[in-house]
């Protein structure tokens, strides 16, 4: 004789079936069935290749050989190398100088477009010229320009009389990263101008208009109205700008090799020299997983200001 109150197992099936079907018709669940081809997408590009990275990191792997598991002892070696430390160094000075830089000019940049100016479409057209060029055809074009030989900058100052010889623009240390330096810089102000450009296009004339009929000056102006209003967005593309900054490897690589004497070389492409040039994996990816700590603690600054912001604007920080 069957128990009547044991539940039969179509009617088990029955209720797991409809509890499936309410689960996918829910408009709560949504949300997450459109987020699961994202997150699908993240896990298989990101998420993996970033955990492979960091559990490569601990071995001793090559280019051929899946390697052992060996502890600390690729940060351990790289403690000792004077080029990985050669290469924080440059790595940090190269996004701050050029981060710093091309914010000062992208926010100029921005204040001066969000005036009325003629033909103001087509500048802006312009101005995003250097940043939808291909970073690889901007890097051969600045390879030209540096050139010791051929150089336009060093044929124009001789004919100006004020060099005497060719200027050494990548064979020198210092002239080497100041160029690079600058290259970044014509390629990342446009992102910057423009991202900015659609900020201050979303503040209201009437703030302006109220403060010109107290008497405020332009730099008041800016001060207390345009400055304050932009710092969400600031927030944002300056949290891009060092991203991209800190893991550029193209420009770089492309350039200079890490060169000379690596005196260029960022963390990227010192990463990928020993990884794929020498076949160190292990180290390589060391080097690579050694930049985690520096993104997070930008990414954290961003994150922490723009909820400063909200407190000051007495939004809910929840």
């Amino acid at each position: 004789m069957v128990d009547a109150t044991i539940p039969t197992r179509r009617a088990v099936l029955a209720a797991e079936s409809s509890a499936w079907d309410r689960l996918k018709s829910n408009r709560h669940w949504l949300g997450y069935w459109f987020m699961l081809p994202a997150l699908l997408i993240l896990f298989l590009f990101l998420a993996y290749p970033l955990g492979l990275g960091i559990w490569l990191s601990f071995t001793d792997a090559k280019i051929g050989r899946a390697g052992e598991f060996i502890g600390l002892e690729n940060y351990e070696w790289l403690q000792g190398d004077s080029i990985f430390w050669t290469s924080i160094f440059n790595t940090l000075l190269y996004t701050i100088v050029a981060s710093f830089i091309k914010f000062g000019a992208g926010l100029y940049l921005a204040l001066l477009l969000n005036q009325h100016l003629p033909f103001k479409a087509l500048i802006r057209s312009a101005i995003l010229i250097p940043f939808i060029v291909p970073t690889v055809l901007s890097a051969i074009a600045f390879w030209w320009i540096y050139d010791t030989q051929f150089s336009i900058i060093s044929w124009s100052l001789k004919k100006l009389g004020l060099i005497a010889i060719n200027i050494d623009f990548l064979g020198d240390p210092n002239n080497a990263r100041a160029s690079t330096i600058f290259a970044n810089i014509w390629r990342g102000v446009p992102f910057v101008a423009i991202t900015l450009l659609a900020g201050l296009q979303t503040v209201s004339p009437s703030l302006y208009e109220a403060a010109t009929l107290d008497g405020a000056t332009r730099w008041q102006m800016f001060r207390h109205i345009t400055y304050p209003l932009l710092t969400p967005i600031i927030a944002v593309v300056m949290t891009f700008s060092v991203l991209f900054t800190f893991t550029d490897f193209q420009l770089i690589w492309a350039m200079t090799r890490g060169g000379p004497v690596n005196a260029t070389h960022l963390m990227a492409t010192l990463s990928y020299q020993r990884a794929i040039i020498a076949g160190q994996l292990g180290e390589g990816a060391a080097i690579a997983t050694a930049m985690i700590p520096f993104l997070l603690t930008a990414i954290m600054i961003s994150w922490f200001g723009l909820q400063r912001r909200k407190w000051q604007q007495g939004e809910n920080n929840d």
